[in-house]
Order: structure tokens, then C-alpha cells, then sequence
């Protein structure tokens, strides 16, 4: 995936879910809302596939995920390459290890609430997004996100639910293009090491944007 489409998908994933659904359809809302309670942390695994507007798949990577209530966030891709992104509660990193390039950003709010990261605080997914139900398909119920922000970076987001809470999220940007997400392997509220969202750059790698870095060291697993 481009460096253009991975920031598409952080200001998705570093942004968050209501309304009515048919009769004979279970509610997705209600797995949502399964899913969600007690929940302050959750980790997984992800696959990830970009479909441009020419309906052409590309390549799907893979990876690991973790957030944690209020506004941390890791998001790790490993194969078929490496890139890291991390919301540290203040700051998002972006780093490219073949680029050997870091991009940093104020952690605003819309980065920090995503569909991902509402799963903490869903009184902040009604106040960010227009929620309705999209019935049931391949298997899923389906909720619909459309943002109430006056510049929205997608055109709409759908998530998709099963018995063991959200196994899918696709949204489509403003370009046509739409990227899938299937998660899997969820551990809900696990004790994750405050290190998994802490980032220093790594010596000799670029460090573009709009805050200071004032010293590098290696990055810690």
C-alpha cells in the first residue's frame, strides 16, 4: 500500500460507530455493544487489502494491532513489508524502515477516535459520526459510519459483526477507492506493556513533520 493510502487509513484509524435494523436481522448495534462493554483494551491480528476504483486488488498485508482507552494506538504491519504506526495519546508516528522515514503529527481528535479506537468510548462514536444499521451480508451485520466532520477523509466506513463482535471493517475513500480489513485472534483487555506505545526514532532515519525531535535511539519491540 502507498504512503498516500496508509495515511488515508490512519486519520480513519487514528477518527468512531446506531440506528434501526429489520426485523429478522440481528441488530448490529447490540454485537457492537456486546463487544465494547468492559472493554479498555484489546489486541489482534489483521489482514488488509486495497481495492482501487477500477475494482483491481492489490497486494494484502498483514499484522498486528493494539489499542488501549483513552487514545493509544499501534498498528503493525509485518508482511509483505514492515511499517509501524503509533498513537501515543499526543503524537502519531508514521515510520517506514525501508524509507528509513519517520513522519510525526499532532494526535487530533478525529485521529484518535477511530472505528478501532471508539471501541473504549462509545459515547464518542455518536458524537463524531451518522450510524445506521446496513442489515446482514457474507455471513455479517453491518453498521454504516458516515463522518459529521466538514472535511471527512472517507466517503463512508462500514463494520462488520459476528457472534465473537467485529471481524470486518471497509470504508471507501474519496478517490473510489476502498480498503478491507478482516481481523481475528481478539484478546480482550490483556495487560499490554506501556512500551507497545512509545516510539523513538531510530538513529539515522528522517524525522519529517510538524513537532520537534530533539534526540534518537533504536526502537524497542
Amino acid at each position: 500500500m502507498s504512503r498516500t493510502s496508509t495515511l488515508r487509513l490512519l486519520a480513519l484509524l487514528c477518527a468512531g460507530f446506531l440506528s434501526c435494523a429489520q426485523a429478522a436481522t440481528p441488530h448490529a448495534r447490540a454485537r457492537l455493544d456486546a463487544f465494547a462493554n468492559g472493554l479498555h483494551a484489546l489486541t489482534g491480528h489483521f489482514s488488509q487489502t486495497l481495492i482501487d476504483a477500477n475494482g483491481h486488488r492489490g497486494q494484502t498485508s498483514t499484522g498486528t494491532l493494539a489499542l488501549e482507552a483513552p487514545r493509544e494506538f499501534r498498528w503493525d504491519t509485518l508482511a509483505p513489508y514492515k511499517q509501524l504506526i503509533v498513537a501515543d495519546g499526543s503524537r502519531v508516528w508514521l515510520y517506514d524502515p525501508e524509507l528509513e522515514q519517520v513522519t510525526v503529527r499532532r494526535q487530533s481528535s478525529e485521529e484518535a477516535h477511530s472505528p478501532l479506537t471508539v471501541l473504549t468510548d462509545l459515547a464518542q462514536m455518536d458524537r463524531d459520526f451518522n450510524v445506521t444499521e446496513r442489515g446482514e451480508r457474507e455471513g455479517l451485520v453491518w453498521l454504516r459510519l458516515t463522518s459529521k466532520g466538514a472535511d471527512p477523509q472517507f466517503d463512508y466506513a462500514d463494520l462488520g459483526f459476528g457472534p465473537q463482535g467485529l471481524q470486518r471493517m471497509m470504508f471507501r475513500d474519496q478517490l473510489g477507492a476502498t480498503t478491507d480489513i478482516r481481523f481475528s485472534d481478539w484478546q480482550r483487555n490483556p495487560s499490554i506493556p506501556p512500551a507497545t506505545f512509545n516510539f523513538v526514532p531510530p538513529p539515522g532515519a528522517d524525522v519529517i513533520g510538524d513537532l520537534p525531535v530533539m534526540t534518537t535511539q533504536p526502537l524497542r519491540d
